[in-house]
Protein backbone atom coordinates (compact mmCIF):
# COMPACT_ATOMS: atom_id res chain seq x y z
CA UNK A 1 0.00 0.00 0.00
CA UNK A 2 1.00 3.70 -1.23
CA UNK A 3 -0.83 5.39 1.90
CA UNK A 4 -3.98 4.78 3.04
CA UNK A 5 -6.95 7.42 1.46
CA UNK A 6 -9.12 8.02 4.59
CA UNK A 7 -10.45 11.46 2.98
CA UNK A 8 -10.53 12.80 -0.39
CA UNK A 9 -11.30 16.43 -2.05
CA UNK A 10 -12.97 16.75 -5.18
CA UNK A 11 -11.34 19.33 -7.29
CA UNK A 12 -14.74 19.27 -9.24
CA UNK A 13 -18.49 20.35 -9.33
CA UNK A 14 -20.91 19.13 -11.22
CA UNK A 15 -22.33 14.75 -11.92
CA UNK A 16 -18.99 13.72 -12.05
CA UNK A 17 -18.03 15.36 -8.39
CA UNK A 18 -21.13 13.43 -7.37
CA UNK A 19 -20.15 10.38 -8.72
CA UNK A 20 -16.72 10.39 -7.07
CA UNK A 21 -18.67 10.82 -3.58
CA UNK A 22 -20.70 8.22 -4.39
CA UNK A 23 -17.79 5.98 -4.91
CA UNK A 24 -15.89 7.53 -2.25
CA UNK A 25 -18.62 6.84 0.42
CA UNK A 26 -19.24 3.15 -0.48
CA UNK A 27 -15.61 2.75 0.38
CA UNK A 28 -15.94 4.34 3.75
CA UNK A 29 -13.31 7.53 2.54
CA UNK A 30 -14.89 11.22 3.69
CA UNK A 31 -15.74 13.63 0.90
CA UNK A 32 -14.40 17.03 0.63
CA UNK A 33 -16.63 19.11 -2.03
CA UNK A 34 -15.75 22.75 -3.42
CA UNK A 35 -18.19 25.03 -4.85
CA UNK A 36 -18.41 28.36 -6.45
CA UNK A 37 -20.78 30.93 -5.08
CA UNK A 38 -22.75 29.90 -8.96
CA UNK A 39 -22.72 26.48 -7.70
CA UNK A 40 -23.80 27.42 -3.86
CA UNK A 41 -27.32 25.67 -4.25
CA UNK A 42 -25.26 22.43 -6.16
CA UNK A 43 -25.85 18.71 -5.12
CA UNK A 44 -22.34 17.58 -5.18
CA UNK A 45 -22.00 20.31 -2.68
CA UNK A 46 -24.86 19.24 -0.05
CA UNK A 47 -23.58 15.06 -0.86
CA UNK A 48 -19.72 15.70 0.51
CA UNK A 49 -19.56 15.17 4.30
CA UNK A 50 -17.66 18.75 4.60
CA UNK A 51 -17.95 21.43 2.14
CA UNK A 52 -15.81 24.41 1.41
CA UNK A 53 -16.74 27.83 -0.69
CA UNK A 54 -14.11 29.26 -3.17
CA UNK A 55 -15.35 32.82 -3.72
CA UNK A 56 -15.94 33.77 -6.90
CA UNK A 57 -18.10 32.62 -10.18
CA UNK A 58 -16.16 32.07 -12.59
CA UNK A 59 -14.31 29.13 -13.38
CA UNK A 60 -10.53 30.73 -13.35
CA UNK A 61 -11.86 32.52 -10.06
CA UNK A 62 -13.02 28.79 -8.56
CA UNK A 63 -12.02 25.48 -10.11
CA UNK A 64 -9.19 26.53 -12.38
CA UNK A 65 -7.38 28.46 -9.22
CA UNK A 66 -4.72 25.93 -7.71
CA UNK A 67 -3.69 28.32 -4.71
CA UNK A 68 -7.05 27.86 -3.60
CA UNK A 69 -8.11 24.67 -3.88
CA UNK A 70 -4.78 23.10 -2.54
CA UNK A 71 -5.52 25.95 1.11
CA UNK A 72 -8.88 23.79 1.28
CA UNK A 73 -7.10 20.79 1.43
CA UNK A 74 -4.49 21.41 3.34
CA UNK A 75 -7.50 23.41 5.96
CA UNK A 76 -9.50 19.92 5.80
CA UNK A 77 -6.39 17.44 5.73
CA UNK A 78 -6.92 15.45 3.44
CA UNK A 79 -5.00 12.53 1.82
CA UNK A 80 -6.07 12.82 -1.73
CA UNK A 81 -7.60 15.24 -4.67
CA UNK A 82 -9.52 13.92 -7.34
CA UNK A 83 -10.05 15.62 -9.90
CA UNK A 84 -12.54 14.67 -12.30
CA UNK A 85 -12.98 15.49 -15.98
CA UNK A 86 -12.32 19.15 -17.44
CA UNK A 87 -11.18 22.28 -15.27
CA UNK A 88 -7.74 21.03 -14.05
CA UNK A 89 -7.50 17.09 -14.05
CA UNK A 90 -5.05 17.10 -17.26
CA UNK A 91 -2.72 20.24 -15.73
CA UNK A 92 0.29 18.96 -15.06
CA UNK A 93 1.78 21.87 -13.14
CA UNK A 94 -1.72 21.42 -10.54
CA UNK A 95 -0.39 17.52 -10.54
CA UNK A 96 2.95 18.56 -9.16
CA UNK A 97 1.71 21.41 -6.70
CA UNK A 98 -0.55 18.53 -5.10
CA UNK A 99 2.41 16.59 -5.12
CA UNK A 100 4.65 19.23 -3.36
CA UNK A 101 2.18 19.55 -1.04
CA UNK A 102 2.30 16.18 0.35
CA UNK A 103 -1.47 14.75 -0.79
CA UNK A 104 -2.12 12.01 -3.56
CA UNK A 105 -3.02 12.65 -6.87
CA UNK A 106 -5.99 10.36 -7.85
CA UNK A 107 -4.80 10.07 -11.89
CA UNK A 108 -1.32 9.83 -13.38
CA UNK A 109 1.47 11.69 -12.67
CA UNK A 110 2.54 14.51 -14.57
CA UNK A 111 4.99 13.66 -17.07
CA UNK A 112 1.91 11.59 -18.51
CA UNK A 113 -0.24 14.70 -18.66
CA UNK A 114 2.72 16.51 -20.22
CA UNK A 115 2.82 13.77 -22.56
CA UNK A 116 -0.80 13.35 -23.38
CA UNK A 117 -1.08 17.34 -23.74
CA UNK A 118 1.23 17.54 -25.99
CA UNK A 119 -0.76 15.63 -29.32
CA UNK A 120 2.64 15.51 -31.52
CA UNK A 121 4.91 14.41 -29.05
CA UNK A 122 2.49 11.33 -28.01
CA UNK A 123 1.67 10.84 -31.98
CA UNK A 124 5.97 10.84 -32.47
CA UNK A 125 6.23 8.17 -29.22
CA UNK A 126 3.00 5.86 -30.87
CA UNK A 127 4.87 5.76 -34.02
CA UNK A 128 8.15 5.12 -32.70
CA UNK A 129 6.78 2.08 -30.85
CA UNK A 130 5.69 0.46 -33.86
CA UNK A 131 1.71 1.09 -33.76
CA UNK A 132 -0.32 2.89 -35.99
CA UNK A 133 -0.97 6.72 -36.38
CA UNK A 134 -3.06 9.11 -38.63
CA UNK A 135 -0.54 10.02 -42.07
CA UNK A 136 0.50 14.01 -40.82
CA UNK A 137 3.74 15.75 -40.12
CA UNK A 138 5.33 14.78 -36.34
CA UNK A 139 6.29 18.12 -36.08
CA UNK A 140 4.14 21.56 -34.98
CA UNK A 141 3.01 23.85 -37.82
CA UNK A 142 3.19 27.29 -37.18
CA UNK A 143 2.81 28.85 -40.52
CA UNK A 144 -0.06 28.19 -43.39
CA UNK A 145 2.62 27.24 -46.05
CA UNK A 146 4.40 24.64 -44.38
CA UNK A 147 0.26 23.17 -43.36
CA UNK A 148 -0.30 23.58 -47.34
CA UNK A 149 2.71 22.07 -48.60
CA UNK A 150 2.04 18.78 -45.53
CA UNK A 151 -1.42 18.63 -47.04
CA UNK A 152 -0.41 18.10 -50.74
CA UNK A 153 1.71 15.19 -49.41
CA UNK A 154 -1.05 13.55 -47.35
CA UNK A 155 -4.08 14.28 -49.62
CA UNK A 156 -7.20 16.15 -49.06
CA UNK A 157 -9.80 16.44 -47.09
CA UNK A 158 -6.84 16.72 -44.12
CA UNK A 159 -8.00 18.07 -40.32
CA UNK A 160 -6.15 20.68 -38.58
CA UNK A 161 -6.07 20.57 -34.59
CA UNK A 162 -4.30 22.64 -32.12
CA UNK A 163 -1.22 20.84 -30.64
CA UNK A 164 -2.01 21.21 -27.00
CA UNK A 165 -5.85 21.78 -27.56
CA UNK A 166 -9.01 19.74 -27.21
CA UNK A 167 -12.57 19.40 -26.47
CA UNK A 168 -13.22 20.61 -30.35
CA UNK A 169 -11.96 23.92 -29.93
CA UNK A 170 -9.87 25.04 -32.67
CA UNK A 171 -10.15 22.06 -34.62
CA UNK A 172 -11.17 22.39 -38.52
CA UNK A 173 -12.06 19.70 -41.65
CA UNK A 174 -10.39 21.60 -45.04
CA UNK A 175 -11.92 19.80 -48.00
CA UNK A 176 -8.86 21.58 -50.39
CA UNK A 177 -5.94 24.63 -50.08
CA UNK A 178 -8.33 27.29 -50.35
CA UNK A 179 -10.36 26.52 -47.25
CA UNK A 180 -6.96 25.48 -45.61
CA UNK A 181 -5.58 28.70 -46.59
CA UNK A 182 -8.20 30.64 -45.56
CA UNK A 183 -8.75 29.06 -42.31
CA UNK A 184 -5.42 28.23 -40.89
CA UNK A 185 -4.45 31.80 -39.26
CA UNK A 186 -8.13 31.91 -37.87
CA UNK A 187 -7.78 28.71 -36.10
CA UNK A 188 -4.39 29.66 -35.13
CA UNK A 189 -5.73 32.10 -32.82
CA UNK A 190 -8.39 30.11 -31.25
CA UNK A 191 -5.64 27.70 -30.29
CA UNK A 192 -3.55 30.87 -28.70
CA UNK A 193 -6.75 31.91 -27.16
CA UNK A 194 -7.80 28.73 -25.67
CA UNK A 195 -4.87 27.34 -25.17
CA UNK A 196 -2.19 29.40 -24.77
CA UNK A 197 -0.47 27.94 -27.72
CA UNK A 198 -0.38 29.02 -31.69
CA UNK A 199 1.25 25.38 -32.87
CA UNK A 200 -0.85 22.95 -34.75
CA UNK A 201 -0.70 20.17 -36.31
CA UNK A 202 -2.12 18.52 -39.13
CA UNK A 203 -3.95 15.21 -40.38
CA UNK A 204 -5.51 12.77 -43.17
CA UNK A 205 -9.01 13.09 -42.69
CA UNK A 206 -10.92 10.03 -42.91
CA UNK A 207 -15.04 11.20 -43.86
CA UNK A 208 -16.12 7.85 -43.03
CA UNK A 209 -14.19 7.14 -39.93
CA UNK A 210 -15.58 5.89 -36.89
CA UNK A 211 -14.44 6.84 -33.18
CA UNK A 212 -13.49 4.31 -30.95
CA UNK A 213 -11.58 4.38 -27.55
CA UNK A 214 -10.29 1.83 -25.21
CA UNK A 215 -10.64 2.13 -21.66
CA UNK A 216 -7.15 1.01 -19.50
CA UNK A 217 -6.41 0.62 -16.53
CA UNK A 218 -2.58 0.96 -15.53
CA UNK A 219 -0.32 -0.25 -12.46
CA UNK A 220 2.49 1.67 -11.10
CA UNK A 221 4.10 -1.42 -12.09
CA UNK A 222 2.73 -4.32 -14.38
CA UNK A 223 1.23 -4.42 -17.61
CA UNK A 224 -2.08 -2.64 -18.43
CA UNK A 225 -5.76 -4.19 -18.25
CA UNK A 226 -8.29 -2.84 -20.91
CA UNK A 227 -11.99 -2.67 -20.27
CA UNK A 228 -12.60 -3.32 -23.91
CA UNK A 229 -13.62 -0.34 -26.13
CA UNK A 230 -16.64 2.38 -26.63
CA UNK A 231 -17.89 3.69 -29.56
CA UNK A 232 -17.98 7.49 -29.75
CA UNK A 233 -18.60 8.36 -33.18
CA UNK A 234 -22.15 10.26 -32.95
CA UNK A 235 -20.61 13.62 -32.51
CA UNK A 236 -20.97 17.80 -33.45
CA UNK A 237 -18.63 20.11 -33.97
CA UNK A 238 -16.36 17.15 -32.42
CA UNK A 239 -17.95 16.85 -29.27
CA UNK A 240 -19.30 13.42 -28.10
CA UNK A 241 -23.13 13.27 -27.98
CA UNK A 242 -24.12 9.41 -27.99
CA UNK A 243 -21.81 6.23 -26.39
CA UNK A 244 -22.30 3.12 -26.87
CA UNK A 245 -20.37 -0.46 -25.74
CA UNK A 246 -19.01 -2.35 -27.18
CA UNK A 247 -18.96 -1.17 -30.68
CA UNK A 248 -21.10 -2.41 -33.21
CA UNK A 249 -18.38 -1.74 -35.99
CA UNK A 250 -16.07 -4.19 -34.77
CA UNK A 251 -15.63 -8.15 -35.41
CA UNK A 252 -13.67 -10.35 -32.55
CA UNK A 253 -10.53 -10.34 -34.02
CA UNK A 254 -10.45 -6.90 -34.87
CA UNK A 255 -11.91 -5.94 -31.47
CA UNK A 256 -8.53 -8.02 -30.08
CA UNK A 257 -6.70 -6.40 -32.16
CA UNK A 258 -7.19 -2.96 -30.94
CA UNK A 259 -7.19 -3.88 -26.92
CA UNK A 260 -4.24 -4.88 -27.66
CA UNK A 261 -2.67 -2.06 -29.31
CA UNK A 262 -4.07 0.08 -26.60
CA UNK A 263 -2.53 -1.92 -23.60
CA UNK A 264 0.84 -1.71 -26.04
CA UNK A 265 0.53 1.69 -25.80
CA UNK A 266 -0.45 2.45 -22.50
CA UNK A 267 2.77 0.31 -21.45
CA UNK A 268 4.99 2.16 -24.18
CA UNK A 269 3.95 5.30 -22.54
CA UNK A 270 4.57 4.17 -18.71
CA UNK A 271 1.12 4.56 -18.12
CA UNK A 272 -0.44 4.78 -14.39
CA UNK A 273 -3.97 4.73 -13.16
CA UNK A 274 -7.34 4.92 -15.33
CA UNK A 275 -7.08 6.68 -18.93
CA UNK A 276 -8.33 6.43 -22.57
CA UNK A 277 -6.35 5.22 -25.95
CA UNK A 278 -8.75 7.06 -28.31
CA UNK A 279 -8.56 5.84 -32.45
CA UNK A 280 -10.35 6.21 -35.41
CA UNK A 281 -11.51 3.06 -37.20
CA UNK A 282 -11.67 3.43 -41.06
CA UNK A 283 -14.22 0.50 -42.30
CA UNK A 284 -13.40 0.68 -45.75
CA UNK A 285 -9.67 -0.12 -44.97
CA UNK A 286 -10.76 -2.26 -42.27
CA UNK A 287 -7.94 -0.47 -40.24
CA UNK A 288 -7.52 1.30 -36.86
CA UNK A 289 -5.33 4.40 -36.10
CA UNK A 290 -4.35 5.95 -32.53
CA UNK A 291 -5.13 9.67 -32.41
CA UNK A 292 -5.04 10.60 -28.78
CA UNK A 293 -4.54 9.80 -25.51
CA UNK A 294 -6.77 11.19 -22.60
CA UNK A 295 -5.25 10.82 -19.03
CA UNK A 296 -8.46 11.25 -17.26
CA UNK A 297 -11.82 10.09 -16.06
CA UNK A 298 -14.20 9.93 -19.48
CA UNK A 299 -17.83 11.41 -19.35
CA UNK A 300 -18.77 8.42 -21.27
CA UNK A 301 -17.03 5.33 -18.59
CA UNK A 302 -20.69 5.00 -17.11
CA UNK A 303 -21.44 2.52 -20.74
CA UNK A 304 -18.08 0.95 -19.57
CA UNK A 305 -19.20 -0.10 -16.26
CA UNK A 306 -22.34 -0.76 -17.35
CA UNK A 307 -21.27 -4.18 -19.68
CA UNK A 308 -18.27 -4.74 -17.66
CA UNK A 309 -19.01 -4.28 -13.65
CA UNK A 310 -16.48 -2.82 -12.77
CA UNK A 311 -16.65 0.97 -11.07
CA UNK A 312 -13.78 2.60 -12.75
CA UNK A 313 -13.74 5.95 -10.71
CA UNK A 314 -12.95 2.95 -7.43
CA UNK A 315 -10.50 1.34 -9.35
CA UNK A 316 -9.12 5.14 -9.78
CA UNK A 317 -8.62 5.44 -5.96
CA UNK A 318 -7.78 1.97 -5.59
CA UNK A 319 -4.86 2.29 -7.68
CA UNK A 320 -3.76 5.89 -6.30
CA UNK A 321 -3.64 3.76 -2.79
CA UNK A 322 -2.18 0.21 -3.92
CA UNK A 323 -0.56 1.11 -7.33
CA UNK A 324 -2.88 -1.88 -8.26
CA UNK A 325 -6.08 -2.33 -9.84
CA UNK A 326 -8.34 -5.01 -7.91
CA UNK A 327 -9.11 -6.90 -10.87
CA UNK A 328 -7.43 -8.55 -13.44
CA UNK A 329 -7.65 -8.90 -17.26
CA UNK A 330 -9.27 -12.40 -16.78
CA UNK A 331 -12.11 -10.83 -14.67
CA UNK A 332 -13.54 -8.40 -17.66
CA UNK A 333 -16.21 -9.51 -19.50
CA UNK A 334 -18.67 -7.99 -21.64
CA UNK A 335 -22.01 -8.73 -20.72
CA UNK A 336 -24.57 -7.57 -22.91
CA UNK A 337 -24.19 -3.59 -24.34
CA UNK A 338 -24.91 -0.43 -23.05
CA UNK A 339 -25.86 3.15 -24.20
CA UNK A 340 -25.28 6.48 -23.02
CA UNK A 341 -27.21 9.77 -24.43
CA UNK A 342 -25.73 12.89 -22.65
CA UNK A 343 -28.02 15.66 -21.81
CA UNK A 344 -27.73 19.12 -21.72
CA UNK A 345 -29.20 22.14 -21.25
CA UNK A 346 -29.12 23.39 -25.05
CA UNK A 347 -30.98 24.28 -27.97
CA UNK A 348 -30.08 21.70 -30.91
CA UNK A 349 -31.81 23.79 -33.50
CA UNK A 350 -29.93 27.61 -32.82
CA UNK A 351 -26.75 25.87 -33.17
CA UNK A 352 -26.62 24.15 -29.60
CA UNK A 353 -26.69 27.55 -28.07
CA UNK A 354 -26.26 27.01 -24.17
CA UNK A 355 -29.65 27.28 -22.05
CA UNK A 356 -28.55 27.93 -18.44
CA UNK A 357 -31.41 29.16 -16.47
CA UNK A 358 -33.82 27.59 -13.43
CA UNK A 359 -34.98 24.29 -13.43
CA UNK A 360 -39.10 24.26 -12.68
CA UNK A 361 -39.68 20.27 -13.01
CA UNK A 362 -37.05 17.61 -12.71
CA UNK A 363 -38.33 13.63 -13.41
CA UNK A 364 -35.54 11.34 -14.31
CA UNK A 365 -36.75 8.01 -15.85
CA UNK A 366 -35.91 5.22 -13.79
CA UNK A 367 -36.63 1.12 -14.44
CA UNK A 368 -34.46 -2.07 -14.31
CA UNK A 369 -30.87 -0.77 -15.86
CA UNK A 370 -31.57 2.88 -16.33
CA UNK A 371 -28.76 5.04 -14.63
CA UNK A 372 -28.90 8.75 -14.65
CA UNK A 373 -26.01 10.65 -13.37
CA UNK A 374 -26.96 13.71 -12.83
CA UNK A 375 -26.25 16.64 -10.06
CA UNK A 376 -30.00 18.30 -11.13
CA UNK A 377 -33.14 18.61 -9.12
CA UNK A 378 -36.61 20.56 -9.50
CA UNK A 379 -35.77 24.10 -8.65
CA UNK A 380 -31.88 23.88 -9.24
CA UNK A 381 -30.57 26.72 -11.19
CA UNK A 382 -28.16 25.94 -14.49
CA UNK A 383 -25.16 28.28 -14.00
CA UNK A 384 -24.11 30.13 -16.92
CA UNK A 385 -20.16 29.58 -16.23
CA UNK A 386 -20.24 25.96 -16.47
CA UNK A 387 -20.80 23.77 -19.13
CA UNK A 388 -24.45 23.48 -19.92
CA UNK A 389 -24.82 19.29 -18.91
CA UNK A 390 -28.09 17.99 -17.25
CA UNK A 391 -27.51 14.46 -16.89
CA UNK A 392 -25.94 11.42 -18.36
CA UNK A 393 -28.32 8.99 -18.77
CA UNK A 394 -27.18 5.74 -19.73
CA UNK A 395 -29.03 2.74 -20.00
CA UNK A 396 -27.96 -1.47 -20.33
CA UNK A 397 -29.65 -4.05 -22.43
CA UNK A 398 -29.42 -7.81 -23.06
CA UNK A 399 -28.35 -6.68 -26.67
CA UNK A 400 -28.26 -3.59 -28.85
CA UNK A 401 -31.71 -3.33 -29.77
CA UNK A 402 -33.09 -3.60 -26.52
CA UNK A 403 -30.21 -1.39 -25.32
CA UNK A 404 -31.86 1.70 -27.78
CA UNK A 405 -35.68 0.35 -26.65
CA UNK A 406 -35.08 1.11 -23.22
CA UNK A 407 -33.05 4.18 -24.20
CA UNK A 408 -35.50 5.72 -26.07
CA UNK A 409 -38.01 4.70 -23.58
CA UNK A 410 -36.09 6.36 -20.67
CA UNK A 411 -35.93 9.58 -22.62
CA UNK A 412 -39.94 9.60 -23.80
CA UNK A 413 -40.27 9.19 -19.99
CA UNK A 414 -37.51 12.54 -18.86
CA UNK A 415 -38.85 15.56 -17.50
CA UNK A 416 -37.26 18.73 -17.58
CA UNK A 417 -38.67 21.83 -17.67
CA UNK A 418 -37.50 25.43 -17.31
CA UNK A 419 -35.05 24.75 -19.61
CA UNK A 420 -34.58 24.13 -23.08
CA UNK A 421 -32.61 20.17 -23.72
CA UNK A 422 -31.51 18.44 -26.49
CA UNK A 423 -33.81 15.53 -25.61
CA UNK A 424 -35.39 15.70 -29.00
CA UNK A 425 -32.51 15.54 -30.74
CA UNK A 426 -31.52 11.90 -28.86
CA UNK A 427 -35.15 11.07 -30.14
CA UNK A 428 -34.01 11.71 -33.61
CA UNK A 429 -30.97 9.84 -33.64
CA UNK A 430 -32.80 6.45 -32.24
CA UNK A 431 -35.64 7.23 -34.73
CA UNK A 432 -32.57 7.11 -37.45
CA UNK A 433 -32.31 3.41 -39.19
CA UNK A 434 -28.79 3.57 -40.01
CA UNK A 435 -28.14 4.30 -36.34
CA UNK A 436 -30.43 1.38 -35.35
CA UNK A 437 -28.02 -0.83 -37.60
CA UNK A 438 -24.78 0.48 -36.13
CA UNK A 439 -24.09 2.03 -39.40
CA UNK A 440 -22.80 5.31 -38.83
CA UNK A 441 -19.76 7.34 -38.82
CA UNK A 442 -18.65 10.85 -36.86
CA UNK A 443 -20.53 12.99 -39.47
CA UNK A 444 -23.49 11.05 -38.85
CA UNK A 445 -25.71 14.23 -37.38
CA UNK A 446 -24.65 16.12 -41.11
CA UNK A 447 -25.07 13.28 -43.25
CA UNK A 448 -28.46 12.41 -42.09
CA UNK A 449 -29.65 15.18 -41.67
CA UNK A 450 -30.55 14.81 -37.64
CA UNK A 451 -30.91 18.49 -36.88
CA UNK A 452 -33.45 18.79 -39.64
CA UNK A 453 -34.68 15.63 -37.78
CA UNK A 454 -35.07 16.93 -34.96
CA UNK A 455 -36.98 20.07 -35.94
CA UNK A 456 -39.76 18.18 -37.63
CA UNK A 457 -39.53 16.13 -34.37
CA UNK A 458 -40.67 18.91 -32.22
CA UNK A 459 -43.33 20.12 -34.89
CA UNK A 460 -45.35 16.67 -34.41
CA UNK A 461 -44.75 16.42 -30.95
CA UNK A 462 -45.17 19.58 -28.90
CA UNK A 463 -45.66 20.56 -25.43
CA UNK A 464 -45.64 24.43 -24.41
CA UNK A 465 -42.47 25.59 -21.66
CA UNK A 466 -41.99 28.96 -20.95
CA UNK A 467 -38.63 29.40 -20.75
CA UNK A 468 -37.28 33.09 -18.77
CA UNK A 469 -34.78 34.56 -21.08
CA UNK A 470 -33.41 37.26 -19.62
CA UNK A 471 -36.52 39.80 -19.03
CA UNK A 472 -38.15 37.59 -22.13
CA UNK A 473 -40.34 34.40 -22.36
CA UNK A 474 -40.30 32.23 -24.56
CA UNK A 475 -42.41 29.11 -25.68
CA UNK A 476 -40.04 26.27 -26.49
CA UNK A 477 -41.58 23.09 -27.95
CA UNK A 478 -40.48 19.54 -26.20
CA UNK A 479 -41.70 16.61 -27.19
CA UNK A 480 -44.84 14.96 -25.64
CA UNK A 481 -44.36 11.51 -24.25
CA UNK A 482 -46.73 9.83 -20.94
CA UNK A 483 -44.74 11.57 -18.48
CA UNK A 484 -45.16 15.10 -20.27
CA UNK A 485 -48.57 14.42 -19.95
CA UNK A 486 -48.28 13.22 -15.99
CA UNK A 487 -46.40 16.94 -15.44
CA UNK A 488 -48.54 18.64 -16.54
CA UNK A 489 -51.24 17.59 -14.75
CA UNK A 490 -48.81 17.55 -11.14
CA UNK A 491 -48.45 20.98 -11.64
CA UNK A 492 -51.82 21.91 -13.31
CA UNK A 493 -53.11 20.53 -9.51
CA UNK A 494 -50.57 22.24 -7.60
CA UNK A 495 -48.92 19.36 -5.65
Amino acid sequence: MLREIRKILIANRGEIAVRVIRAAKELGIKTVAIYSQADVNSLHRYLADESCLLDGQEAKETYLNIDKILSVAKKFSVDAIHPGYGFLSQNPSFVRRVEEEGFLFIGPPARIHELAGNKVQARKVVKENGYPIVKGLLEPILDVETAVDEAGKIGYPVIIKPMLGGGGVGMKVCEDEEELRSSFNLLQKLSSSAFGHSEMYIEKYYPDARHIEVQILSPVKGKTIHLYERECSVQRRFQKVVEEAPSPALDEETREKLVETAVGIADCMGYVNAGTIEFIYVPSEGNFYFIELNSRIQVEHPVTEAVTLIDIVKEQIWIAETGYPSVSQEDVKIRGHAIEARIYAEDPTRGFMPAPGKITTFLPPAGPWVRVDTACYSGYEIPPFYDPMIAKLVVWGRDRREAINRLRRSLHEFVVTGVSTNIPLHLAILDDRDFQKGDYDTRFIVKKNILEKTKQYLKQHKFPVSVETGKEVEKERIPVANAWKLSSRILEAGL
